[in-house]
């Protein structure tokens, strides 16, 4: 029995100094965990690591609504532009597709009543300028000049077919005597000739008095076609032109 009790405290003391050991090893390690954290695997060679990001736009369409502002309707007719639907602006020269662009307008907005003639310098086919003079006047639409506009030529022929015509006082109207396509001008035929009478005539359909309408086709005859005359807004009054 007594050998028996001498082994188990042999053993004991072993485990305890196995324990103490034990100890000391783990104290040394937790020690050297605080001093130098564990490093990964790879630490040997440090790296950045860098992400690309991609960065999509989209462009973001509104739906259609079915009601859309009525000025999306509105558009250009040669020298016309439909800015309301009663209401035009003119700028620019009368050619040979104005009336049937006019035409074409008309169809579109019926209800044009007004036109604001804002920088108008003619035209280039005479017979073309009449023909539209004339589809206004059917119409019963009227003509306007602003402030600052400026009608000049043949333009002031497309003036006086408004059913109402209208300036500002602050706005031009230049005249000149007529070219033909031979370079001819208004004085180098005789006065009997018949080449005057579409111009009389015109003036009379548009409600001007014979000795009116003569006076003022003198007028503008006076002037070379290379010169220009300019007229105000209340030179076109005296010669009742404006309402």
């Amino acid at each position: 029995m007594r050998n028996g009790t001498q082994t188990d405290i042999s053993q004991f003391r072993d485990a305890s100094t196995g324990s103490k050991g034990g100890f000391f090893v783990s104290a040394f390690l937790l020690v050297a965990l605080l001093l130098f954290p564990a490093q990964p695997a790879h630490s040997a060679s440090s790296y950045i690591v860098t992400e690309t990001v991609e960065i999509f736009e989209y462009d973001l369409f509104e739906p259609e609504t079915a009601a859309k502002p009525a000025e999306a309707a509105f558009g250009q007719y040669g020298p016309f532009r439909v800015i309301a639907a009663d209401t035009v602006e003119m700028t620019g020269t009368v050619d040979s597709y104005t009336p049937a662009t006019f035409r074409q307008m008309l169809n579109h907005f019926p209800g044009i009543k007004r036109i604001e003639m804002l920088d108008c310098d003619g035209s280039v086919d005479e017979e073309a300028n009449l023909n539209l003079a004339r589809m206004i006047r059917r119409a019963g639409i009227s003509t306007h000049v602003p402030a600052g506009g400026s009608i000049r030529s043949g333009a002031v022929e497309l003036f006086l077919a408004g059913a109402r015509r209208t300036a500002h006082p602050d706005s031009e109207f230049i005249v000149h005597s007529w070219m033909d396509e031979d370079g001819r001008e208004a004085n180098d035929y005789p006065p009997s000739d018949p080449v005057h009478a579409e111009y009389l005539d015109y003036y009379k359909e548009m409600g001007v008095p014979e000795p009116t309408a003569q006076a003022f086709y003198a007028l503008t005859n006076s002037v070379p076609f290379s010169d220009q005359l300019r007229l105000s807004r209340n030179d076109m009054a005296r010669f009742q032109f404006v309402h």
